[in-house]
């Protein structure tokens, strides 16, 4: 079965489809990195909604979600966005865990797999 890569770079590939799935490594906020959670988780998701379109697939389509919050005290912020994102009826296995991220600026970071 074939395996095609978008934005691929030298560590990882943005987005890997495999069959009829849709795999997006994790995506962090560029461009309002340092800002509120709320900014950048509608960033991220902003640039999730763009990567599923990009591979033929949609939010309503999300298998899993993985998501990272540098500090868990953000999870009500980070969620209230989240929720008025999902797909309503169609929400993911999910799993929200604190971690370091790769850099401090950096809050969040979300990873999703959804069908085609």
């Amino acid at each position: 079965m074939k395996v095609e890569r978008h934005d691929v770079g030298p560590r990882m590939s943005q987005v890997v489809i495999h069959g009829d799935t849709v795999y997006l490594a994790g995506i962090v906020a560029q461009n309002s990195g340092g800002k509120s959670v709320t900014e950048q988780t509608r960033e991220i998701l902003a640039t999730i909604d763009g990567y599923l379109a990009k591979a033929g697939t949609d939010k309503s389509k999300l298998l899993t979600a993985n998501i990272w919050l540098a500090d868990m005290d953000t999870f009500g912020e980070m969620n209230a966005v989240w929720d008025g994102w999902v797909s309503p009826g169609n929400t993911p296995a999910r799993a929200t865990v604190q971690a370091r991220l790769a850099a401090p600026q950096y809050t969040v970071e979300i990873m999703v797999t959804a069908a085609k």
